[in-house]
């Protein structure tokens, strides 16, 4: 397979060759995507014919030879001949032996859970691509099967975790992920592979609920915005007579059109509170603001640019490395916030509030667009001497 003898050549073997990381994350993990969703392994009568080897029988050889150890430890308890003070490590091992195979399919389920999220719609590629490399392989996925040098195995070790250990082409070293560390970040908050939250989602939900908008804007049983929705009265400019201040916009064919205008300054004191709070919920997990800043924040492109991209324009070279910038100090965390709200204002509040035609019927019609008279310059009379 073309693709399968990429990925042994991408390793960069060549000391001459440099690449950075995170381009080396950006670039293999877009390419694994896109084979994913792609049917061109099923035109490749080669890889057809090729039996897949995809069972990697990952717990026989965790637990081959445990039978004879466990036995052994058992009769040399009973019969006291330890070699410690009341069999305190024979029974720690004896123990350990017992509580293996459940503490194994937890730490497979949790390590398969956390690879999982490399699958997602929003996962950030610029995230280390071995853990979207270790997922093809516990996922079964093409390409990554035994026949083509993957493997993975578990490991128990003498302090009682385990570890598991995934190998392959694409690998430039094997990949070893501990149970007990894994359980340490878990209950720290902290996990392999950061979740980029859906923006989006949050940001409409998030309009509905600001209190800018006109009543019966929201649907009494989802809560979401209806089609119909627009700004309250309250936050629309008018003149000191009651009348609305309009924009006169020329429409083309001497033809013209108002449009309403809005108290911007207004609208951003009422809502300024409520972005600032969801920032900061965004903020107490700092593995997921890095994603939604790579994501969908860097390159500052609105949702339609971003729809009409083949691949996320968000995860380039303004992309933030999960490894220099956490923590996040003070001015990463004010940047975010800033570009959090421009992204709010441009893609979710600014069709709101540009373009809205008048309600008053009188108003909304179009008209000719008023012509100014030039000025006649009066000829002065000069005074004879």
């Amino acid at each position: 397979m073309e693709w399968v003898r990429w990925a042994q050549e991408y390793q960069l073997k060549d000391p001459k060759i440099k690449i950075k990381m995170k381009d080396k994350n950006i670039q293999i993990n877009h390419m694994i995507k896109f084979m994913n969703q792609s049917d061109a392994m099923a035109y490749n009568m080669d890889y057809i014919a090729t039996p897949t080897v995809s069972e990697f029988g990952i717990l026989n050889t965790t637990f081959a030879g445990t039978g004879r150890l466990y036995a052994k430890l058992k009769t040399t308890i009973e019969n006291n001949q330890c070699s410690t003070p009341n069999c305190e490590w024979e029974v720690k091992q004896l123990r350990r032996l017992e509580d293996a195979p459940q503490k194994s399919l937890d730490f497979v389920s949790s390590v398969m859970s956390q690879l999982s999220i490399t699958d997602d719609r929003y996962y950030d590629v610029c995230q280390n691509y071995a853990y979207t490399v270790a997922n093809q392989i516990m996922t079964r996925k093409p390409g990554f099967g035994k026949n083509e040098g993957y493997n993975v195995a578990i490991n128990l070790l003498d302090s009682g975790s385990q570890e598991i250990i995934f190998e392959g082409p694409f690998f430039e070293k094997p990949l070893i992920i501990n149970s007990s560390t894994l359980e340490a970040l878990s209950n720290a908050g902290s996990y392999l592979v950061a979740t980029t939250p859906d923006i989006n989602k949050e940001m409409l939900n998030l309009l509905s609920e600001l209190g800018i908008m006109q009543g019966g804007s929201n649907d009494p049983e989802t809560g979401e915005l209806m089609p119909q929705a627009k700004i309250a009265e309250e936050f629309i400019l008018k003149n000191p007579d009651g009348t609305y201040d309009y924009e006169v916009v020329e429409i083309g064919n001497g033809m013209s059109r108002n449009l309403l205008k809005y108290d911007m300054d207004k609208i951003s004191r009422k809502i300024d509170p409520f972005i600032n709070a969801e920032v900061a919920g965004l903020l107490s997990s700092e593995q997921e603001t890095v994603a939604a800043w790579n994501v969908f924040l860097a390159q500052d492109t609105s949702i339609e640019e971003d729809d009409q991209m083949v691949q996320n324009a968000n995860a380039g070279h303004l992309a933030w490395d999960y490894d220099e910038v956490l923590p996040l100090s003070q001015e990463l965390k004010i940047v975010f916030e800033d570009r959090y709200k421009n992204y709010f204002y441009k893609n979710y509040l600014l069709q709101f509030t540009t373009n809205q035609i008048p309600s008053v019927p009188e108003d909304a019609t179009v008209f000719e667009t008023p012509t100014e008279e030039p000025q006649m310059e009066e000829e002065l009379e000069q005074p004879e001497n």
